[in-house]
This record gives C-alpha cells, sequence and structure tokens, in this order.
C-alpha cells in the first residue's frame, strides 16, 4: 500500500549485498533460521545453514506485494472498486481505469519481482559452484536451488501476464541489453517452464510448512502456467492493434499440446495425495488455517508489520478498513451491491466471500445472561449507509461459539492481524486448472466432474453439462477477490465485455449520480434494523462515477499494465506497452 523510499532497484542485480536469514522461508519442519546470518557472497558456502538463507533471500519482497496485487488485479475488472485516498491516488486510478507509467501498484510490483529474480540469480550462480563437504550435503543445496528456481519461475510468470514481453536473464549481473530487451512471449514461458520443471525434481514431495515450495506446489504452478501458454497469450503488435478498441480481441484459439501439460501436472498434485479440499470452505480463511488446511499447495508467510522492513498482508485491513464506521470508505470493496446475486441460493460460499451481515463480537445489546449466548450487535453492509464487503479475509472469531445468535458469523475487529499468510495457490485452484484444459481439449466429459467436485463441496447440485459461462462462472465465485479476476479475463479475452456489464449494476443508475437525485429516487432518510442511519451520498455518488469511468475508460490497452518506471522515479528504459 504505502511508497517506500528505497534505491534504485536495478541495483540488486550489479551489487553484491548481505542477505540476511528470512523468515519467510525456512527449512522443512522446525528447524528455522533464526536471522541474523551473513552471506558472504566471495567465499564458498560452507553449511546447509547459509546454503538455505541464500535462496531465502529471494522471497521477502513478495511479502510487500500481498495486498497489491489486489488493487491491481481486482480493481481492474468489473468486480472491485478502491477508495484508497483521495480519488487522484493510485487506487482509485486503477479503479477507474486510468491507470499510468506513474501508478505505484504497477511501479511496486514490477519492481520488486525483479528484485526477487535478481536475488534468485544470485542464489542459483552461487549454489551451481557450491561443492559438497563438511556441513554441507548435496540435498540441501538441490533443496536451496529448487526453490529459487521455483520462486524465479514465477515471478516470470507475473510478469509475463501483467506486463506481456519482458526482459528476461538469469545472471546476477545482467547487461544493459538484457536488462532492457523485451522477449517474446513464448521466451518467457519457455523459461518459467524451465525453472519450475527444475524445481520440481529437486524439491521435496511435501512440506508441511506451506510457504515452503515442494513439488506439489512446482507442479500446480506449472498447471497454472501452462494453461496460460496455452491461451496463446496476446504479442505486442496484437494488442496495439486493439489498443483503442471498445471489442474484446478473438477468443483463444488453443495450443492443446500445452493444454495436455496443464493436466498432466494438475494430475500429479491430484494424484500425490498430499493435498485435498477443505470439506468446510470456510475452514480455509484466517490464520488458524495456515500449514493447516489441506487445501492450501503454496503460501507466502507473513509475520506482520514491523518485521524489518517488510510489509505484513494488508488484505485483512484493506477491504475491511474501519472495521464497524459504516461511513468511512474502505480501501478496496466491491463494485455493486448486485454481485450479491452471483451465488446461487445455498452456496456455502457466498458468507465468506461478501457479506452483507456482520455481528461485531466486541458489542453487546441489551441485557445478558451469563448462561446465554451474548447478544451481539448486527451491521448491516448495504444502502442507504455503504455496500456489501469482501469477505474471506475479515478476521473472524471462533464461529462455533457464536452460532447461536449469530449465525452469519461474528468479528474480532480489534484484530485485523497483518500477519496471515497470503495463499499463492490452492488445491480448488487445480482442479478448475484440468477442468478448463478438459474443456477446451473436448477430453472425456470436458472437464464437468471437476466443476462438479467444486459446486459439491458448495453445497450446489451437480451440472449435467458443462457449458463456457458456467466454467467461467465457477472460476469467478470460487476464485472471488482472490487476485485471479483479470489474469482469467484477460486469459479469455472477455475483459472489455466484461467491464462494460457495469451498466446493468444497481449503483450505474443515474438515481446515484448526486445527492438530489439518490434523495428523489430513495427518499432522504431511512431507518435501519437496529439503529436510525442517514443516507451516505457521497459514498453513493462516488461509487456511480467510479462505475460510469470504468464503461468509458476501458479499452483494449487495458489488457496490460504499463512498464513503470524504477522505484526511486527513473526511466527502466523499457519499451513501453500500447496506449500508455
Amino acid at each position: 500500500m504505502k511508497r517506500t523510499s528505497l534505491a534504485s532497484f536495478w541495483k540488486v542485480f550489479v551489487t553484491l549485498c548481505v542477505v540476511a536469514v528470512s523468515l519467510s522461508l525456512a527449512s522443512c519442519g522446525d528447524d528455522e533460521p533464526d536471522g541474523g546470518e551473513v552471506i558472504n557472497w566471495d567465499s564458498p558456502i560452507k553449511s546447509e545453514r547459509e546454503a538455505l538463507a541464500i535462496a531465502a533471500g529471494a522471497y521477502p519482497d513478495w511479502g510487500r506485494l500481498s495486498s497489491s496485487f489486489s488493487f491491481l488485479l481486482e480493481s481492474a475488472t468489473e468486480s472491485t472498486v478502491s477508495f484508497e485516498g483521495e480519488e487522484d491516488a493510485d487506487g482509485p486510478l486503477v479503479s477507474r481505469f486510468e491507470t499510468n507509467v506513474n501508478n505505484w501498484y504497477p511501479t511496486k510490483i514490477f519492481n520488486y519481482l525483479y528484485v526477487s529474480i535478481g536475488e534468485a540469480n544470485k542464489a542459483v550462480t552461487k549454489l551451481d559452484s557450491s561443492y559438497v563437504g563438511g556441513n554441507l550435503t548435496q540435498t540441501t543445496i538441490d533443496l536451496a536451488k529448487g526453490r529459487a528456481k521455483f520462486i524465479r519461475g514465477l515471478a516470470y510468470l507475473y510478469l509475463v501476464q501483467l506486463w506481456g514481453e519482458v526482459p528476461v536473464f538469469t545472471s546476477p549481473s545482467p547487461t544493459n541489453a538484457e536488462r532492457t530487451t523485451r522477449k517474446s512471449i513464448d521466451e518467457v514461458y519457455t523459461q518459467i517452464v524451465t525453472d519450475l520443471t527444475e524445481a520440481e525434481k529437486l524439491l521435496p514431495d511435501y512440506d508441511e510448512n506451506r510457504f515452503n515450495p515442494s513439488k506439489g506446489s512446482a507442479n500446480a504452478i506449472l498447471a497454472r502456467a501452462y494453461l496460460q501458454w496455452a491461451s496463446k497469450p496476446l504479442s505486442q503488435s496484437e494488442v496495439a492493434a486493439i489498443a483503442s478498441s471498445k471489442i474484446d480481441p478473438s477468443a483463444p484459439v488453443w495450443d492443446n499440446a500445452r493444454l495436455q501439460k496443464v493436466v498432466e501436472h494438475a494430475d500429479k498434485v491430484i494424484n500425490s495425495g498430499n493435498f485435498q479440499l477443505e470439506a468446510n470452505f470456510e475452514d480455509l480463511w484466517g490464520v488458524q488455517a495456515e500449514n493447516r488446511s489441506p487445501e492450501h499447495i503454496f503460501t507466502f508467510r507473513h509475520d506482520g508489520d514491523g518485521n524489518g522492513d517488510k510489509q505484513g498482508n494488508h488484505q485483512t485491513h484493506c477491504p475491511f478498513t474501519f472495521g464497524f464506521d459504516l461511513y468511512a470508505d474502505n480501501h478496496i470493496g466491491p463494485a455493486d451491491v448486485t454481485l450479491l446475486n452471483w451465488f446461487e441460493s445455498g452456496d456455502k460460499r457466498k458468507r465468506f466471500s461478501i457479506t452483507e451481515t456482520l455481528y461485531n463480537a466486541n458489542e453487546k445489546v441489551g441485557s445478558i445472561d451469563p448462561d446465554e449466548p451474548a447478544n451481539y450487535r448486527r451491521y448491516d453492509f448495504v444502502f442507504p449507509i455503504t455496500s456489501p464487503r469482501y469477505a474471506k479475509w475479515i478476521h473472524r472469531y471462533n464461529r462455533t461459539s457464536l452460532i447461536e445468535v449469530a449465525p452469519d458469523q461474528g468479528v474480532n475487529y480489534a484484530g485485523q492481524p497483518n500477519n496471515i499468510d497470503r495463499v499463492e495457490i490452492r488445491f480448488a485452484d487445480v482442479i478448475l486448472y484440468k477442468a478448463e484444459a478438459k474443456y477446451y481439449l473436448n477430453s472425456g466429459d470436458k472437464g464437468l466432474a471437476e466443476v462438479n467436485q467444486i459446486r459439491s463441496r458448495a453445497g450446489l447440485s451437480p451440472l449435467s453439462t458443462l457449458t463456457k459461462d458456467a466454467l467461467e462462472k465457477e472460476y469467478k465465485l470460487e476464485q472471488f477477490f482472490e487476485q485471479r479476476n483479470w489474469v482469467n479475463l484477460t486469459r479469455w479475452r472477455t475483459l472489455i465485455k466484461t467491464v462494460l456489464t457495469v451498466e446493468n449494476y444497481e449503483y450505474f443508475k443515474p438515481e446515484y449520480a448526486a445527492e438530489d437525485a439518490i434523495i428523489a429516487a430513495h427518499g432522504e432518510e431511512v431507518s435501519g434494523s437496529q439503529y436510525p442511519t442517514s443516507t451516505n451520498y457521497p459514498f453513493f455518488v462516488k461509487i456511480h462515477t467510479h462505475l460510469h469511468k470504468k464503461y468509458d475508460n476501458v479499452d483494449g490497452h487495458f489488457y496490460r499494465f504499463p512498464i513503470p518506471k524504477g522505484l526511486t522515479g527513473t526511466d527502466l528504459g523499457i519499451p513501453q506497452n500500447p496506449g500508455y
């Protein structure tokens, strides 16, 4: 979220630095390094701790990005608005499709992904020159190298998805040409697949700490990468051809060989027996699920704000910024009340995806009998005060103790822990990837069994046939506000068409354009269920404005984000994407 004053990001590629052991990537089991170990880049690696610390150096800067991905990959879609700061602030600009080369979110994500790549490059080079002996075994060298190659492959995957052709280099000291020359889409994906395939061979079958990558992690990300690659992502020239168009490009002509690879790697995850769907969808979320949920495949660890100069995961803060202050604008939230209607009746995913009612467990109402459940105050996140909240990251009390009086869950607003780990990929994602690959391969039941597996966990009846619309809807509901929406829409080449559907939203209507219009349509004051309320005119006018800006501004050049400047505001020398 917040900007940080840092040295130029390219410095990491040309300067040797001291790397402290990071808790973001510990060794297997409980033998986590305790920090403070210094890496001497000019002498051979002498211990297991040093080898693992070298690989760990590529991971910490991802911690800065955990909530930033939401501002970029959710706000630049039909479903999300950002009110973080003034209307000319970075989040609102993305929300209104007014992103530019100076916007902090693409700047932050692009630069820090390359910081991670630079650290991974140094680690792999150092590990390649290491020799077994003393306290250093080949097993440890392989483990460290596998971790470094895994995170490098994941970083390049994000870069190619968000920016298309990007510079690719594996040297710790790239030339200026290597740092500024954009490689073709196929060259970038070739590097991604090479890194993840080599990592899969070197990593353990499973690690109980899901922030440590395993073979399952590598295969899951390989399934994701091959699916994106199979869609034959738009080239620079193809984006340029549609840059000012309000019509999406033609649907993908899928590469069947790569779709087969999606199925192959998804099956490796599924058949390993190490992961499975969480029986109860609600048990996927919160600190209590970390390294416990059988569905989590790979996560990024967070110890909260104040852990060195790294950020905690503000996913708990940004969608529920002001808690039960209904009149304050959250940093990020659902774009419309009609998003509630995306979920079928009885869908068990709904109340932990988007909520219009919460009970505040810190506020008791009326006379309390100690032998009876407490009567917690209910808050309604609805017109005329506010709009629903994204719910997966709201920290909650133990739901069992609240079930009698608060079936929609109480909330520990005093918590909002920024130490919640970010789930990068989970078992349900892999099932959906396999379903999509089978659908476009026209193979067997075309992914019907996999989609029905997801629906069954959600408490929904099975589908008899699978259509493209049904498949895409299942993605939208299962991955609701999980930083996947923009990537999915651009893969399917439906970004523009989907964003234009905001014209059907409630708050797009002219009656929300100004205070007088709201009064004329709804009256000046409305009473709430438990306490008097008055209409929050500025909030609904702001949502109305954002929806109209989305509709007016979206066009083909938003199939990419702008190549940003460096962290110090300097031009990186990389040719710009079309339309920016």
